[in-house]
């Protein structure tokens, strides 16, 4: 068998899943999460919390796949608008689940009732769920190359058409 390092680089170059994993994470996932949470109720919220990490695991999968390919290639890491901007997301995502665990979960959140927080989660995820779909589409961008501009007006226009709804 293969040892996990080529074997993630075999799957990397054959499927491109370290970009699948990315957008699945953060485009479907976390858009998922943020239009569930929209619904409100007990459910609903707790759903949210579950489809956001969901997406965050997502995503971690897909960094850890650049990584070590990067690492296989003798590349460095985080050079790029792109990379800068999806890093500050997985962190900012992170931490953003992590307070909505600690303080908002509807069981034993700490401080759920609180509106400032409630508020500053809600905005600050938005921001950073708009900074991922930004760096989503410099990625594919960087993927597809210049010229393509089909391919990335094919797939920006969901998003575009989608973000009034998730993010605002």
């Amino acid at each position: 068998t293969q040892p996990p390092s080529s074997l993630f680089l075999s799957l990397h170059n054959s499927l491109k899943i370290n970009n699948k994993q990315q957008t699945t994470g953060m485009v479907g996932l976390m858009g998922t999460a943020a239009l569930t949470k929209k619904r409100m109720g007990y459910t609903n919220t707790k759903l949210h919390g579950m489809i956001a990490w969901a997406g965050l695991v997502s995503s971690y999968i897909g960094l850890y796949i650049i990584y070590q390919n990067k690492e296989n290639m003798g590349k460095s890491h985080f050079t790029t608008l792109h990379s800068k901007a999806g890093l500050v997301v997985l962190v900012g995502s992170t931490m953003l689940g992590m307070a909505g665990g600690v303080f908002l979960h509807p069981d034993f959140g700490i401080d759920k009732q609180n509106g400032l927080i409630r508020m500053g989660h809600k905005w600050a995820s938005r921001g950073v769920l708009g900074l991922a779909w930004m760096a989503t589409l410099s990625g594919l961008q960087t993927l597809i190359g210049e010229d393509d501009v089909g391919t990335l007006v094919m797939f920006a226009a969901p998003l575009l058409l989608a973000a009034p709804f998730t993010l605002l």
